[in-house]
Parts: structure tokens; sequence; C-alpha cells
């Protein structure tokens, strides 16, 4: 290759990567705007609230530990979306696999703590979260492979059922009797996720950064990430070429919603080390709109997820002292929605016009 070619290629990617920030930093704009005009028809300085966001959220070392913290279950639940929305499947029923995952782990944690070290622990609660998570997820997944029935309607209909069910577990088996509210037994402090450098950040963070790699490296350098992608791409081609599109349905389903239970596993052995009747944290439908933003790659999808867990903490904050319901977060989640809508239309009537 000359230096000619090599010059043009590197122009191209760089031309494709400025394409692409400033195609996913629209949404973001667009809902930061409309969310401060939104915060002044409410009478709120929009620069007061998103300057007591960005303080309570990155900047103080608290709200910058906290920030860390909440990452670390959105990186995972994120791992899976990056592996079954390339392959064309929609698993929306991540909540229900991480309560599941998470009910499952907060029973476990307390009984097996006093037995055996750390790293067997925390290797083993991992293990079930995510393989409570994948279980969770067959049905969907047989009614997908074998009877062509869309995933969105059983995934949603599985978390319902799941929210449900978790609930009965804690009341009816897996309760702590010393207690008079409804939850599990409570995993000590000392037998939670070791933390880093002298804070209170765990080492799920770690777990959840190196999912996040891995996915990214397996869905674009290996032949199964590749027979993914073009399952997503064109079943038809796919079944023409021979592969076995019910097992790959099954792994991708396995797969996705086994990183939603491992997420749970971390967030139950790392923070919250119990779980109540009703417990439901609905974190799982916030990330679909950043890993689609960060258009599947790993580095954005950390950067997204990094920015909404600013957003997020710092938000919450912000809103108290503004005196506004925490709801104006997920307002702006909306609004983020909206605009990534309106981007991939336009982005999608743009290129008909170019074929034309």
């Amino acid at each position: 290759m000359t230096n000619t070619d090599q010059l043009q290629t590197a122009e191209s990617r760089f031309t494709r990567i400025s394409r692409s920030t400033i195609t996913a930093m629209i949404p973001v704009i667009g809902a930061i705007v409309i969310g401060g005009l939104l915060l002044m028809t409410l009478g709120r300085n929009p620069f007061v609230f998103f300057g007591n966001m960005i303080d309570h959220g990155l900047i103080s070392s608290l709200g910058r530990q906290e920030t860390l913290i909440r990452m670390a279950p959105l990186l995972l639940i994120a791992s899976g979306l990056m592996i079954a929305f390339p392959a064309g499947i929609w698993n929306l029923g991540t909540d229900g696999q991480f309560v599941m995952g998470g009910v499952v782990v907060a029973a476990l944690g307390p009984e097996m703590a006093p037995h055996v070290n750390g790293f067997v622990l925390f290797l083993t609660l991992f293990v079930v979260g995510f393989a409570v998570g994948a279980i969770w997820s067959l049905v969907p997944a047989i009614l997908k492979a074998w009877y062509g029935i869309n995933e969105i309607i059983s995934t949603l209909m599985l978390t319902f059922i799941g929210l449900r069910f978790s609930a009965l577990l804690v009341k009816e088996y897996f309760f702590d009797p010393e207690t008079t509210v409804p939850q599990t037994r409570v995993l000590a402090v000392a037998d939670r996720l070791p933390r880093m450098f002298s804070s209170r950040v765990h080492i799920g963070l770690v777990v959840g950064l190196v999912a996040i790699i891995a996915v990214h490296f397996m869905m674009r350098k290996t032949a199964f990430g590749l027979r993914l992608q073009i399952v997503g791409m064109n079943p038809k081609a796919a079944v023409h070429a021979g592969m076995k599109m019910k097992p790959l349905t099954i792994a991708i389903f396995t797969l996705s919603s086994g990183f939603a239970g491992l997420a749970a596993a971390v967030n139950v052995a790392g923070v919250d080390g119990v779980v109540r009747a009703e417990w439901n944290p609905a974190i799982g439908l916030l990330v679909v709109p950043l890993v689609f933003l960060a258009r599947f790659h790993a580095a954005s999808v950390i950067a997204f997820i990094a920015a909404f867990a600013v957003f997020q903490v710092g938000g919450e904050s912000a809103s108290r002292k503004s005196d506004i319901p925490n709801f104006m977060v997920l307002v702006m989640v909306g609004l983020l929605l909206i605009f990534m809508a309106l981007g991939e239309y336009m982005q999608l009537r743009s290129s008909r016009k170019h074929q034309s």
C-alpha cells in the first residue's frame, strides 16, 4: 500500500469516526437543550441544575465514586445487549433477568459466606447470577427459535412475571425471619466485593469493563461474532449459508440474558447485600438507547454509560436542590430516545437520496 493509499484510508477512517461522533452527540445536545427549556418553564435555572448535576456526579469525590459504582451493572447489561441487538434479537427483558438473578444471588450469598473464602464466594455468585439470567430467557428463546414468536412481546411478559415471581420467592422462601420487612438475609459488608484504591468503588467495575471489551472483541474479531452479525443483517442469507439458526438463537439469548443476571450479582454482592420483595431497579431498558448511540462500539459504550451514570447520580442531587421530582432524569432519557429516533430517520432518508 502506497503512502497516498494509507493517507486516504486514514482520512476515510477519521471522517467515519467524526461522522459517528457527531451523529451520537446530536441527540444528547438536543435532549439537554429541550430539557433546559422544560426546566425554565418550571421556573428553574437550567444552568444551575446542570451545574449541580456535574458537580455532584463527577467533581465531588463521593459523587464520582457513586458514579463509578453505578456504572458496573450498566456495563454488564450493555455487554449482553451488544450481543443481542447486532444479532437481530430484541431482548427487552433484561429487567426481569436482572431481578431474578439478584434474588437468587441475595439468598445464596449469606448462606455460603461463612463456609468459603472470598474468591470462591464471588465466583459462585457470578456464575449463579449468569446462569439464572440465562435460564429466565429460555422460554422467549425457544418461542423465537422454534415458533418465530416476537421476542419483544415474550421478553417483556417474562419481565412482568419475573418481578412478581421474585417477590413471591422473597416472601415465601428466601425471607429473613429476623426482620419484619420481607427481604433476604443480609450479606455482611465484610463479605461483599473488595473495594479498590481505598474507596467505595468495588471490583465489579473491573468485571464490567472486561466484559465490554471481551464482547467487543468477540463480535468484531471472531468467527462466532461474525456469524451473529450475519444473522442480524440478513437471516435468510444466514440460513442459505448453512448456519443453524435455532442453536444460534438460543446462544444469543443465553449470553445476552446471562450478562443481565451477572449484573445483578455484581450489584447485590458489591452494593446492596440484600434484596427486598418488589425490588426492581429498572435499569435494563435505560441502557438500550446508550448502546444504540454508541453504535455497539466498546469505547463509545463505556463513554456513554459513564456520562449517563454522571447524569443519573448528579441528576438526583440536582433535582433535590431544585425541588423537582427525580422523574426529570427519566424525562431527559425520553427526550434522548426521541432525538435518537429522529437522527436515525434523517440518516436513513439521506442514504436513500444518495442511492437514488
